[in-house]
């Protein structure tokens, strides 16, 4: 089992000033949590970001490569992270390059100025084709040092005699690329990943345990029912979280009207900022369960670990091939004994057969519905369509 380093209660050093950039939960202090994935070569620090208490983890993995450290898919560079990063600089050197393995992932480049300004002398590797929006503003616009910035694959790749790169992509999404490189560790047999692969499971991640208010803010039934902290709270509050996350609004949530919100919004008696001011816009229907485990059969059976349904609908669903052979590719990796995404559960066991057997059933489920659950992604999907903004093919 993963080891969990000494947490850092200092509030001070959780800052995040950057976070206006991307508003996102818990905006300004950022807890982290650091772990030791396989002993001495392996390491992940852990932050909670979402949308109204809808926060799941996200993970920047730390490897051991030769003369000193790499760090894959950065996250928000608070005094806490850097120091747990210096502990480790001490023991088994400097940090030799920071890599952004994604070119359409906000929220892992937003923090890489600040991470590349920490470590002054460490290489950036970024996934080709970068890009931002409203405005596709040129890398060293966006905060990325030119001096030591390389493109993965066209200047080379990082560490190659110990990682190897698997892209996936580039897939067209009209104001940009989604591009991927999942690295593999053969030291540790690791594989790692930004956003391509996901696993969930039906017990919360224990990065909650630094905060569990969003667990038990979508816990409850009614915007007036107090925050109740326990296990079973917790797990039904982290079902509800990831059906949210997947699907913004699953098909077994009822918006109630304006009468019925302010009718709950008054019976409420504590009134605090981590309930909202009892203010809870959501009704779930006794199917939830039922979608929910739907859900996390998605990563019981072919494999442990799956293509996140907005990834599945909103990149991926006219071109499926693409993401298909990419999973054949990782098949071959007789080594890769170890999956760590930079979202959700991780790490997590897994066999090299795995990958082709989620490729295969894939060829012949359905892919990409629109109804449901899903019917939110799939209008989405359809006004990008007609407004031109992504094209019929990826």
């Amino acid at each position: 089992m993963p080891s969990t380093l000494p947490a850092v209660e200092d509030p001070r050093l959780q800052r995040w000033p950057w976070w206006p950039l991307l508003p996102l939960y818990p905006y300004g202090r950022r807890p982290t949590l650091m772990r030791e994935l396989v002993p001495g070569r392996v390491w992940c620090f852990e932050q909670l970001h979402g949308v109204w208490y809808v926060a799941v983890p996200i993970r920047m993995t730390v490897l051991k490569v030769e003369g000193g450290l790499l760090l894959y898919s950065p996250i928000p560079a608070t005094e806490e992270v850097i120091s747990g990063i210096r502990s480790l600089e001490r023991e088994h050197g400097p940090v030799l390059s920071i890599v952004l393995a994604t070119s359409s992932g906000l929220e892992h480049k937003i923090p890489v100025p600040a991470l590349c300004r920490a470590f002054p002398t460490a290489t950036l590797w970024v996934s080709d084709r970068q890009w931002s929006f409203p405005l596709n503003l040129p890398p060293g616009w966006l905060g990325f040092p030119p001096e030591r910035t390389k493109t993965l694959g066209l200047d080379g790749l990082p560490h190659d005699e110990q990682l190897a790169w698997l892209p996936l992509g580039p897939v067209n999404l009209g104001l940009g690329v989604f591009h991927e490189l999942a690295c593999v560790d053969h030291e540790s047999h690791s594989l790692l990943v930004t956003d391509a692969l996901v696993s969930f499971t039906a017990q919360p991640p224990c990065l909650f345990d630094l905060d569990p208010t969003p667990l038990l803010f979508h816990s409850r039934d009614y915007g007036h029912e107090p925050l109740i902290d326990s296990q079973a709270q917790r797990a039904k509050g982290w079902l509800r979280i990831l059906l949210f996350a997947n699907f913004f609004r699953p098909s077994s949530v009822v918006i109630p009207g304006i009468p019925e919100l302010i009718s709950d919004f008054r019976a409420g008696r504590n009134r605090m900022a981590t309930n909202h001011f009892g203010f809870f816009p959501f009704r779930w229907t006794h199917e939830w369960q039922t979608e929910s485990n739907h859900l996390l059969k998605r990563c019981t059976h072919p494999a442990p670990f799956t293509l996140a349904p907005v990834l599945e609908k909103l990149v991926f669903s006219r071109c499926k091939h693409e993401f298909i052979n990419w999973l054949y590719s990782l098949s071959e990796l007789n080594d890769v004994q170890i999956l760590i995404g930079a979202h959700y559960d991780a790490p997590k066991a897994v066999k090299h057969q795995q990958f082709k057997a989620l490729a295969e059933s894939i060829e012949q489920q359905r892919w990409a519905p629109s109804d449901g659950s899903w019917s939110l992604l799939g209008s989405l999907d359809q006004f990008l369509l007609r407004a031109g903004i992504i094209p019929e093919n990826g």
